[in-house]
This record gives structure tokens, C-alpha cells and sequence, in this order.
């Protein structure tokens, strides 16, 4: 039987301050005794959610990246998260997938938060990720990609977990938690979900709500307020048992979807 270890971190985040959040996150991961898998950091990790794109943007190559890897190869595990990347002159709101061996995959949110602004100050990203760890396919978005199902249709099926890292505001923190077990429903995948708690630099508050949800709605882990470190197994078996006792994806429709 596969089973996947992972630790998810509901994190305080400090606002536009690199290197203080990169302390502390470390400072907390620190404590983790038990061998995990996958270390998962919420949305902009390093810096909360901000526009200012220019003071706050790092290379590939930057002290963020750095970090991601010292963990990495620390815990012999992958770390996740996204961060503020500039690239060619352009702003991407990227997940990074970064294993222990320093080698790592990328993905650029698809769906930017143009509520928020987002829009006017990075681009978006047009490919999904696909990444495989301890026998287990995984799809790592972020945050108002939530929002959108078809981008997220689970076709063939192409993931076992959906993981979403986030900076999702309390004042929707009804639609978060509707929306996480139905996209696990509906695509009879594990559904993992990380999120900041606190209040960012313009005074909204994020109440966490990371969460856990199995392929048949089911929650394995559940944590609202509070800043929380936290690790827990999944089985493959779980996924391979729902689909096989109540195969509905085979019956999904067909379609291609067009990326402009």
C-alpha cells in the first residue's frame, strides 16, 4: 500500500519581509522529528500577499530559492510554496516544487486576482503541473484557482491529490471551505490545502482553514486561527478504493480546454 507523508505549515506570515519570514519559517520547521515527505508553505511564503512586485521580486537564483533547497536536502523531503519571481522583465506569482536534490518544477498561477489587483501587476501562467511523489500524482495550484473547476477537471484521471496553497481572505472563508471538499468530490482526489492565518499589511485577516479532505469528502485534517505545524499520512489506497466503488469519471464529459 502507498502512503504519503506530509507536513503542512498554517503560517503567520510577516508583511514584505524576506528575510524575517524565512527565519521564522525555518525556526519552525525546526521542530519537525518525524521523516516527512513534503513540507507545504502557503501562498508567497515570503513575503504575504503583495503587489510590490518590484521591491520584492527575486531571480531564480535568489535567497528564496537558496532557502527552498537547504530544507529540502535538511528533511530529505520536497518543499512547496510560491513566491514573487521576475523573469524576462515580467512578474509571476510561481509555485516552486523543490526537491531535495535541488532540482525542482515551476508553476505560474493561471488565474490572477484581479479583485485584488493581481492582474495589473503579474503575468499569468497557461500550463499545469503535474508532479509524482511516493507512487501518488499530484496537482499543485494556487489560491483563486480554487474558483475555477474546469481548470481543475480531474481528465483520465491525471492527479490522485489536488494540493492548493493560498492566501484566502476570512471574510470568504465559507466559499474556501465549500469549495475544497467539492473539488475533492467531484474529482475523487485527495484535496490538501494550505493558508496563512493573520492579519497582511492592509488589514485583512486570514483565518486558515487548511484542510485535508479525502475523495470522498471525508476531512483528515482540519485547522482554523491558529498558526499550525502539522503531519499526516494519506493512503493510495483511499483514492484506488473511491474510484473503483463509485466510478463516475468515466462517465465525465470529454473536452479540450483552450488557453489563449
Amino acid at each position: 500500500m502507498n502512503s504519503l507523508k506530509i507536513t503542512t505549515f498554517q503560517a503567520y506570515l510577516f508583511w514584505e519581509n524576506i528575510d524575517k519570514n524565512l527565519q521564522n519559517l525555518a525556526l519552525r520547521l525546526s521542530s519537525i522529528r518525524e521523516k516527512t515527505d513534503l513540507i507545504v508553505l502557503p501562498e508567497m511564503f515570503s513575503t504575504g500577499f503583495s503587489m510590490n512586485t518590484e521591491k520584492l521580486a527575486e531571480e531564480m537564483n535568489g535567497k528564496t530559492m537558496q532557502w527552498m533547497h537547504q530544507q529540502a536536502r535538511k528533511f530529505d523531503c520536497v518543499v512547496t510554496g510560491t513566491l514573487i519571481i521576475k523573469e524576462n522583465s515580467k512578474f509571476y506569482n510561481r509555485l516552486i516544487w523543490m526537491k531535495s536534490d535541488g532540482t525542482f518544477e515551476q508553476y505560474d498561477k493561471r488565474h490572477l486576482f484581479s479583485m485584488g489587483n493581481e492582474d495589473k501587476h503579474f503575468t499569468p501562467g497557461n500550463k499545469k503541473l503535474f508532479v509524482e511523489l511516493g507512487g501518488f500524482k499530484i496537482c499543485p495550484v494556487i489560491c483563486y484557482d480554487l474558483r475555477f473547476p474546469v481548470w481543475l477537471r480531474n481528465k483520465e484521471p491525471e492527479y490522485d491529490i489536488l494540493l492548493i496553497v493560498a492566501n484566502w481572505p476570512e471574510r470568504r472563508s465559507l466559499h474556501w471551505r465549500t469549495l475544497i471538499p467539492a473539488r475533492a468530490i467531484e474529482n475523487q482526489s485527495y484535496v490538501i490545502a494550505v493558508n496563512r492565518v493573520g492579519h497582511d499589511g492592509n488589514e485583512v485577516y486570514h483565518s486558515g482553514d487548511s484542510m485535508c479532505i479525502d475523495p470522498t469528502g471525508k476531512v483528515v485534517y482540519y485547522k482554523p486561527n491558529d498558526e499550525d505545524l502539522y503531519t499526516f499520512s494519506i493512503s493510495k489506497e483511499d483514492v484506488e478504493r473511491a474510484r473503483k466503488d463509485f466510478p463516475f469519471l468515466n462517465d465525465a464529459d470529454e473536452f479540450k480546454l483552450g488557453i489563449i
